[in-house]
């Protein structure tokens, strides 16, 4: 048989394949975020070749149909032509105002704390989906053989292995931090918390993003929040950023530059890079939550702000919450040149950070468990954000729009003008689904549809 025919043949092959494979996606048998068989597998079921099969998988790929992930195999992608669009950037007047969430913001905490509810409402893990066993054996392990240890505090700036950890880490993200650039802390939320306090004062005015997580506002102790227009894919606008820096006061910036709550944008390098810079000039400090930065859904780990910093002026936050343990409360913070305001300011509030979980977490990434169930983590986090966005675009009303997340697990829905979100988050209770009305995500209580 010529090589022109068998080329013609192996062609006519992987059209049918490619055929196949479109057919059980466009019937609903293979859903967006589900693995299709593997090249080898797929080769033995239909009896062609694996290079048959691996030219279907190209061309399907080309046309958007599937994507390729690393080290895991091809999965069904979702189509543009099948979603509600996106929302656009936000629009928030550039004046400062005191934050004023607290009374709703209890309300839904409320409901999220009710076992019988669907829990919607809180960035929260799915139990499921952390190393529980290994972490309870890492955990029994430090009690019987370092106990006497772990009944210690363990004062500021914390657990010198955990900090050696944090240190090592810091070169996937662009930094190249030494244990004693990091300080332990209780959750991010305490690294925020000590951060704020250590670069303002009750009354001055912190910029952040809108929509930010209502944590954020929470945290604020009495400032003034001064909302700083945010696109959903690209993050906070620099240009409305640097306007208001002209027209304002601004003490600090806060800002979650990777995969924020709620909108789940990630600000480019280059946009990082002028960030820092930016706020540098100006001497204005900039705390960054990276608390999501290490759950991204495509090759490379996105660079912090931090990074860019060659003047100490980014305190960088982040915790082990949304990764492995959101109840052991490990977090950390590398304050740059306000390091030691954080130390103090942390042995005033908590005094250490508890000792046990810590040497936990520590002996945990030590043994590579935590890139082995990072890898599962982000998989599968993956699949469940992007058939969530099927699920609205086919059940939610016309005129919806939805984000398109690269990283983390929350998903912003802007509802059409007339639907009000408080008077559905309450209409959600009554069907014990708890979820977050946008109203808690801004200090003017904004984003009410």
């Amino acid at each position: 048989m010529s090589h022109a025919i068998l080329q013609e043949q192996e062609a006519y092959l992987y059209e049918q394949v490619v055929d196949r494979i479109t057919t059980l996606i466009d019937r609903g048998t293979l859903r967006p975020g589900e693995r299709i068989s593997s090249v080898r597998k797929l080769s033995s079921q239909l009896r062609v070749s694996v290079s048959t099969v691996l030219q279907a998988y190209l061309l399907l790929e080309d046309r958007g149909f599937i994507e390729a992930r690393p080290q895991s195999g091809f999965y069904v992608k979702l189509r543009p032509r099948n979603l509600p669009p996106e929302p656009k950037s936000s629009n928030p007047s550039l004046s400062a105002t005191k934050v004023g969430v607290a009374e709703l913001l209890a309300k839904v905490f409320e409901a999220a704390r009710n076992p019988d509810f669907v829990p919607l409402a809180t960035a929260i893990p799915s139990p499921d989906l952390l190393p529980t066993k290994q972490l309870n054996r890492f955990m029994a392990w430090v009690a019987r053989h370092r106990g006497q240890q772990g009944m210690q505090y363990d004062f500021p700036p914390g657990n010198e292995a955990l900090r050696r950890q944090v240190a090592r880490r810091s070169l996937d993200w662009g930094c190249s931090l030494s244990p004693g650039d990091v300080v332990t802390t209780c959750g991010a939320m305490e690294a925020l918390n000590l951060c704020l306090r250590a670069v303002a004062n009750p009354g001055d005015t912190i910029a952040i993003e809108s929509p930010t997580f209502y944590g954020i506002l929470q945290a604020s102790l009495g400032m003034k929040a001064l909302e700083i227009p945010t696109h959903p894919r690209d993050g906070i606008d620099l240009e409305a950023l640097e306007h208001a820096l002209k027209k304002n006061k601004v003490k600090a910036c806060l800002l979650v530059p990777n995969f924020n709550n709620p909108l789940g944008s990630c600000m480019s390098d280059k946009n990082k890079k002028q960030l820092v810079e930016m706020l540098s000039r100006r001497e204005i400090p900039l705390i960054e939550d990276d608390v999501y930065g290490d759950i991204y859904f495509g090759t490379v780990r996105p660079k912090v702000a931090k990074a860019f910093d060659k003047e100490g002026m980014v305190l960088l936050c982040s915790s082990f919450s949304k990764t492995i343990a959101p109840g052991y409360r490990v977090g950390w913070v590398a304050p740059g040149r306000f390091r030691s305001q954080i130390e103090h300011l942390k042995s005033m509030n908590t005094v250490a950070t508890a000792t046990l979980p810590q040497m936990a977490v520590a002996r945990f990434l030590e043994s590579g468990g935590y890139d082995r169930h990072l890898r599962k983590l982000r998989k599968a986090l993956a699949t469940q954000v992007q058939r969530v966005i099927l699920a609205v675009s086919q059940y939610f009303p016309e005129g919806t729009r939805v984000t398109r997340p690269a990283g983390g697990f929350v998903l912003w829905v802007e509802l059409p003008k007339r639907v009000d979100s408080i008077e559905l988050y309450r209409k959600a209770l009554e069907e014990r689904i708890s979820i977050a009305p946008g109203p808690i995500f801004s200090a003017k209580q904004n984003h009410s549809a």
